[in-house]
């Protein structure tokens, strides 16, 4: 049978005929009628008459143009016109996850490791720029700048965006709405995490607070400390006694002391503990006036990482550094890391091995014997959003890729078996989290996705600004010579102030930002 499309079209054409074809017939009949003069009553009335059929054919040819515009504009807004999907990235992990559980790429033809041919012949492209020096945002931005003059197969489909940032492109029109724009129903996010979804929600007035973007992932923190240093210490290493030790600030801060006792190190660098605190603060860093503030677990952070580096709790080192990731495997001596769900298995796991290529299986580094507690706080950090970019010309295949890769539960299901991730689907984790089967082998067994189902219930998501990544990382880099010591707090602020203005401009701060640190 005939597709809907066609048969729509054929009934058109049909409707647009009869109408041409009825103006037809009464113009033969006044030809075929006797010539009159042109004074005669009748005459004049057969040529009112056929000017008035002239007008009807008129305007009958403008309906007939306006039904054939009318179907184009909806066949576009239905379906893809473009023959490529590109999408920009900062790293591999997304690639990896389409790859391996995106279910309409043509397995049969491989193109590259960043290109796929999917079953209905449009290709996906992805465009990898890292995150070093803003190089991923400052090129995305050059892109969306250039999107509408761009040429069809280069327009950018689809982007992917931090938390850090979210705010900035979700608060733009070169984002859609993943709903009335793209077309994802309420029932499909339904199930993901209330603040995966607070992220990325554009909180303009008169944007009626559209949803500019979705996750496969949720992202709760956890504590993921050493065994055999937890024996060592305490004698004991079951998560229910270690998460005893931890359980607030204060028992953390004894249990640092009593892992110094004994030669350890309670955490790697000045950042480490950086998120437990910022991601639960109750200020912005930036409010609707351009005003900062200095939030108070901002300070209460800076407070406990100068007593940590003073007393040598810390090992002095750098997030992401060649010293913080050695830090992770069999020749550090730091009994924990706090992670949220991507850091296990897409960072913690490689780093805790002696043999980078070898199989990842007990007896290769510290695979086996590392766990996971809850910690002195509930916590979050990072994740990712696919956006769908204003000016793409392929939104059916993005909104399906949407739709398989965050919304569908089996999807979300499996990536969390494959990869040990916590992906944004509610349902799915509990399900695994009741699991008695179910383990990571990088735990010893452990279920993990338990705890991190509890931890993601009691997130509380800080209020956000668009100068979060630039702040953030800012007060890190500035505070980093006052825990070394090199400068006073006072310098240290100062500089902080220097580097973000240097940023972004027509910031001020508020009456206290500059008071001492225990005012």
């Amino acid at each position: 049978m005939f597709s809907k499309s066609f048969t729509k079209a054929l009934t058109k054409r049909r409707c647009r005929s009869r109408l041409a074809s009825s103006v037809e017939q009464e113009d033969r009949k006044l030809d075929s009628s006797v010539t009159e003069k042109e004074s005669d009553p009748i005459c004049i009335h057969r040529e009112r008459k056929r000017g008035a059929l002239k007008m009807k054919k008129n305007v009958v040819a403008l309906l007939a143009a306006v039904v054939v515009a009318a179907s184009s504009l909806t066949s576009c807004a239905n379906k893809n016109t473009g023959k490529v999907v590109n999408i920009r990235v900062w790293n591999t992990e997304f690639i990896e996850r389409f790859a391996k559980f995106y279910d309409k790429i043509d397995k049969t033809k491989t193109i590259s490791d960043t290109e796929y041919l999917l079953t209905d012949g449009t290709k996906v492209v992805f465009t990898v720029t890292a995150n070093d020096n803003n190089g991923y945002q400052n090129a995305l931005d050059e892109a969306l700048k250039n999107q509408e003059t761009a040429a069809l197969d280069d327009k950018v489909d689809m982007f992917l965006m931090e938390a850090d940032y979210a705010l900035k492109y979700a608060n733009s029109d070169f984002t859609l709405d993943v709903k009335n724009d793209v077309g994802l129903t309420d029932t499909d996010v339904a199930d993901m995490y209330d603040y995966t979804k607070t992220v990325v929600t554009d909180t303009r007035s008169g944007k009626g607070s559209a949803l500019k973007g979705v996750s496969w992932q949720a992202t709760p923190g956890l504590y993921a400390y050493r065994t055999d240093l937890a024996e060592d210490c305490w004698g004991d290493s079951s998560p229910e006694f270690v998460q005893e030790k931890l359980k607030d600030w204060d028992s953390f801060n004894t249990a640092t002391a009593e892992m110094k006792a004994k030669n350890h190190y309670m955490l790697s660098g000045y950042d480490d503990a950086y998120r437990v605190y910022s991601n639960n603060a109750t200020n912005s860093w930036v409010n609707s006036s351009g005003v900062v503030t200095l939030d108070p677990q901002i300070k209460a952070w800076i407070k406990a990482t100068k007593n940590y580096s003073d007393n040598k709790y810390n090992h002095g080192t750098t997030l992401w550094k060649d010293g913080w990731v050695a830090d992770q495997g069999p020749t550090g001596n730091v009994f924990g890391f706090f992670y949220s769900t991507w850091g296990i298995n897409f960072t913690l796991l490689g780093n805790s091995l002696a043999d980078a290529k070898g199989d990842k299986k007990v007896g290769n580094g510290l695979y086996g014997k590392y766990r996971v507690c809850q910690g002195p706080a509930s916590w979050y950090w990072g994740g990712t959003w696919l956006s769908a970019c204003k000016g793409s010309d392929n939104l059916d295949t993005v909104k399906d890729i949407m739709k398989v890769m965050t919304c569908d539960k089996a999807t979300a299901k499996n990536i969390t078996k494959d990869t040990e991730d916590y992906t944004n689907n509610k349902t799915a984790m509990h399900e695994l989290a009741t699991d008695s089967t179910y383990g990571s082998a990088f735990l010893g067994g452990q279920n993990h996705i338990a705890l991190f189902e509890e931890s993601a219930k009691n997130i509380h998501l800080a209020p956000m600004s668009a100068y979060d990544q630039g702040c953030n990382e800012k007060i890190q880099t500035a505070m980093r010579d006052y825990f070394t010591g090199t400068v006073t707090y006072e310098k240290a602020i100062a500089n902080f102030k220097s580097s973000l203005n240097t940023v972004y401009s027509g910031l001020t701060y508020d009456a206290t930002f500059d008071a001492a640190i225990d005012a």
